[in-house]
């Protein structure tokens, strides 16, 4: 019993949320554009999801196991971490991300083939090889001796994996197309995704540095990072503004902008915060708040 508990708190289940945001977005302007039944319903929605939650749990795996072998979590305070508490050994975190892996993989391909079929060959091979990037990207983040993670590209990532990718992938799972506008929503998405990887690297910053992690955070320093955390929020939400502003019918569209309150309340937070570990609250509010945004833009779209 002990055992599962430790598994799920590797899986981190408060991050799940926010990984399935860019999915929820991209499906329903996809399913609306369609004109057919709730997006929610349909097939391809679910795959999605499921895949989407099989890249996060194997990212969130290989962070646990890589910062755990390299002695980053050693001295962590806060949520203790699987591999570095001993509680899973690191040969036993590589199985569990072997296993989360190949399931993720065959969902995707399973996915893939209900979205495209037989017919459509090149993009079915383009999706294919997503996925791939997907799985290694999920795992460079802290393992191996370039993981991105320790060089301050963990941002780009983020932004590129659950804001663009995830939007656009799931909107052309629908649509089998897509259009410049699009780009907003899933900048939007892509953007509080990051915001919410910032502030878990300004949580971090002191044990980072000392464990020479290189995050954009540790490089930006203290003040530059709140003032680029106020740029990701902001930004995020002036892209779903625009985005819904050029595709007007009525002002019940606007009513998402309710899911902002807590990023204003976030960045005034962020900015008066002296301890850096009293951040780790402010983790699950954004998060919460951009998965509350994907629903309420989704059900006002």
């Amino acid at each position: 019993m002990l055992k599962i508990k430790a598994w799920i708190a590797a899986a981190r289940l408060r991050t799940l949320p926010l990984s399935v945001s860019g999915i929820i977005v991209g499906a329903a302007i996809g399913g609306s554009i369609e004109n057919a039944s709730p997006f929610w319903e349909a097939t391809i929605f679910w795959l999605a999801i499921l895949v989407t939650i099989g890249f996060q749990v194997l990212s969130n795996f290989a962070n646990d196991y890589g910062d755990g072998v390299r002695g980053t979590d050693a001295k962590r305070q806060g949520e203790k971490r699987m591999v570095a508490s001993g509680i899973i050994s690191p040969k036993q975190m590589k199985i569990g991300m072997i296993i989360i892996g190949i399931t993720t993989f065959f969902l995707a391909t399973f996915l893939i083939f209900m979205a495209f079929g037989n017919e459509n060959f090149i993009v079915s091979f383009v999706f294919f090889n997503l996925t791939i990037v997907s799985i290694i990207a999920a795992v460079k983040y802290t393992v191996g001796k370039k993981a991105y993670g320790y060089s301050g590209l963990g941002d780009v990532f983020v932004f590129m994996f659950f804001g663009l990718l995830s939007v656009l992938g799931s909107y052309y799972l629908f649509t089998h197309n897509l259009h410049w506008q699009l780009l907003l929503p899933a900048t939007a998405i892509g953007c509080f995704s990051t915001a919410v990887l910032n502030l878990n690297n300004m949580r971090d910053i002191e044990n980072d540095a000392a464990a020479k992690k290189n995050t954009l955070v540790v490089k930006l320093g203290s003040i530059k990072s709140k003032q680029y955390h106020t740029f990701l929020l902001f930004f995020g939400m002036v892209c779903a503004i625009i985005y819904t502003a050029i595709n007007y019918r009525e002002p019940m569209q606007f009513l998402y902008v309710i899911s902002f309150i807590p990023f204003l309340l976030n960045i005034k937070t962020v900015f008066k915060n002296k301890a850096p570990m009293l951040l780790d609250g402010e983790l699950k509010k954004v998060a919460l708040s951009t998965f509350l945004f994907a629903v309420l833009f989704s059900i006002f779209i």
